[in-house]
């Protein structure tokens, strides 16, 4: 929460701007000292306000909100780090939303792991025309994720975001396993 900081110096004093008769004034100069300490902080977030909006140098709690704002694939339990990205990428993967790497991107950005998809489209070119469909004739999407540690909680997550990154007309399935441990030697 945004707030008083004990000791915050204004950008800009009030009494330094008072008129001259009111220069000497003891009361006068404690009374706008006392709106100065008020003022301080938000001299401070309008002094600093390109950070704010800046996810690598926001304070947390605004870099959480910001990520609201723009769009971010994000529920609040990821790290700050995993935070952090996924709220400055979240312009560009609204423009790859809906392809193949825009969903991986997706889900590697939530997850920090490589998610394993297969699907039924295909793109071909021919100079003849009549030639074969490429792809398969029913629309499918199916991702694998595999997690260190997974839990229920992290299959409804991919679910939740696979529906919102498909594309819109794509039936899917998600599956979310345990990765393999390599055995130490």
């Amino acid at each position: 929460m945004r707030g008083s900081v004990d000791g915050l110096g204004s950008s800009a004093p009030i009494g330094a701007m008072l008129p001259a008769v009111f220069a000497d004034d003891d009361l006068a100069q404690r009374f706008v000292a006392g709106l100065d300490d008020v003022l301080a902080p938000v001299h401070n977030v309008l002094d600093c306000a390109d950070t704010y909006f800046d996810p690598a140098l926001a304070p947390l709690d605004f870099a959480r909100w910001l990520g609201g704002w723009v769009g971010a694939e994000t529920d609040g339990t990821e790290p700050e780090a995993r935070l952090r990205a996924a709220v400055a990428a979240a312009a560009h993967l609204h423009r790859i939303r809906g392809t193949r790497h825009g969903l991986a991107e997706a889900v590697r950005l939530a997850f920090g792991a490589e998610p394993e998809i297969t699907e039924s489209g295909g793109a071909a070119w021919s100079a003849r025309p009549l030639g074969p469909v490429p792809g398969e004739p029913r629309p499918r999407l199916h991702v694998h994720l595999r997690l260190p540690a997974p839990t229920p909680a992290d299959e409804h997550r991919l679910d939740s975001l696979v529906a919102a990154a498909r594309p819109a007309h794509m039936p899917y399935t998600v599956q979310v396993t345990a990765a393999e441990r390599i055995p130490e030697t």
